[in-house]
């Protein structure tokens, strides 16, 4: 029989079970904070109706979408989460209560070319806050806040959350008669940091705008300062577009209720290079970088968007939200070694038996399991330095040694791996040690 050769597509991650516990620990923080601001979980299927998938799609989204035919049936499998929401929010409307806070966390699906760090498949976890007809601004504020209190439970302190006001930018198109080129503008703008200032100046020429306009957008997005010094050059500009004047007001007003939120000053600020890419957002952005690796990009990205469910509805469905892109970002920091090990096994203890018998092994075990402690039971016939280097390559913090003298007086012996400190102690004991 031919052997078939194991390999994994590229674009798909698969990690040993080390990573995977790592994985496993970023992901639940995520989970935990999104949890303790309230937000509630929806799990979507993976596979979706083409139709009801690709009602918003077009462009380079729609190429990059896994379609197939099963029998007579149009299926096309998630390419994010945010348009399932739409689906899931249409469908269950009469049944939700709005505002409606959701999370979730799952894979989706894009052929994309796969790069370093860049997958087909991969987890994103995305919080929103979707209203029914209108949506307070006040929500706006409470995303940083969210984003805050997650970027620190993943371990780190050193970061900063980017905001802006697309209504700040496209009131300054409105206003420099620039609207109809207002999408393709703010594109450019986005990849300052990534193609840097005289780049985005040659793109805006090749946009056939006129070099005053261009100075003009250049000097908006230069403004420089501290986030008061920021608004307050807003409002010196004396701009008389509505459109404008309200992006300042929303700014303003998010600001201040993020420092409500308890978000330092130090951890967030105002930047007006922030346009996010997607077309659908129209008030605040968001962009979240680590500032010690700033090469990553940002870690979390969002902002707020006038109707979620156009596609799907007449009802209009105004929300904010961010997301997290849990694979690159994992896989970045893991190849930086900027992970920090909180547990490297799953068991807390390994038990192994001395005598050929492991009845009583496997009632210890049992035992400490019924007490919360994620015990493995050794059943393997080897040597006892075999049994030991394998809790020892598994970093299994604790051994639990059963032969003849603690069977016979009802104890265990606990071997602490990293100190090799050993002693006998009742079952009891051990289970106060360990908990």
């Amino acid at each position: 029989m031919n052997k078939v050769q194991p390999r994994t597509l590229p674009g798909f991650m698969e990690l040993l079970p080390k990573e995977q516990v790592l994985f496993n620990q970023m992901k639940e923080k995520i989970q935990k904070s999104y949890e303790k601001f309230g937000f509630l979980p929806i799990d979507t299927p993976v596979i979706e109706m083409a139709e009801v998938l690709l009602a918003k799609a077009g462009g380079e989204t729609e190429k990059q979408i896994y379609r197939f035919q099963k029998g007579d049936t149009d299926l096309a499998m998630r390419f994010d989460l945010t348009v399932p929401l739409a689906k899931y929010v249409t469908e269950y409307y009469n049944e939700l209560s709005f505002p409606f806070r959701r999370y979730q966390i799952g894979k989706v699906y894009r052929g994309e070319r796969p790069q370093k760090g860049r997958f087909r498949e991969f987890y994103q976890c995305d919080i929103d806050i979707i209203g029914d007809g209108e949506l307070s601004i006040i929500n706006d504020a409470e995303m940083p806040s969210v984003i805050y209190n997650t970027i620190k439970e993943l371990g780190f302190e050193d970061f900063t959350i980017c905001m802006n006001n697309r209504k700040l930018l496209s009131g300054l198109f409105e206003q420099l008669q620039l609207q109809e080129k207002s999408v393709d503008i703010m594109r450019i703008i986005d990849k300052l940091e990534k193609i840097g200032e005289q780049n985005v100046i040659e793109c805006l020429q090749d946009l056939e705008i006129e070099e005053e306009n261009i100075n003009t957008i250049m000097k908006f997005i230069r403004i420089e300062g501290t986030t008061d010094e920021k608004l307050k050059a807003l409002e010196e500009l004396n701009f008389t577009n509505e459109t404008f004047l309200q992006g300042l007001q929303e700014l303003q007003q998010v600001i201040k209720y993020v420092r409500i939120f308890g978000v330092p000053d130090t951890n967030f600020k105002v930047d007006f290079t922030i346009a996010r890419g997607l077309d659908y957002y129209t008030g605040t952005v968001y962009e979240t970088f680590l500032n010690e690796y700033r090469e990553i990009g940002s870690v979390c990205s969002g902002g707020r968007y006038d109707n979620l469910a156009e596609y799907y509805t007449d009802r209009k469905l105004p929300g904010v939200g961010v997301s997290i892109g849990l694979s690159r970002l994992f896989y970045k920091l893991n190849e930086l070694q900027a992970l920090q090990e909180e547990q490297k096994s799953i068991a807390k203890v390994l038990v192994i038996s001395m005598v050929e018998e492991p009845a009583k092994a496997i009632e210890v075990a049992n035992e400490l399991r019924k007490n919360g402690i994620a015990t493995e039971v050794y059943l393997e016939e080897k040597k006892i330095k075999a049994k030991f280097k394998y809790a020892d390559r598994l970093a299994i913090p604790y051994v639990i040694v059963m032969g003849e003298d603690e069977i016979a007086n009802n104890t265990v012996s606990l071997k602490e791996m990293q100190t090799g400190k050993q002693e006998t102690l009742s079952l009891e004991q051990v289970m106060e040690r360990l908990k």
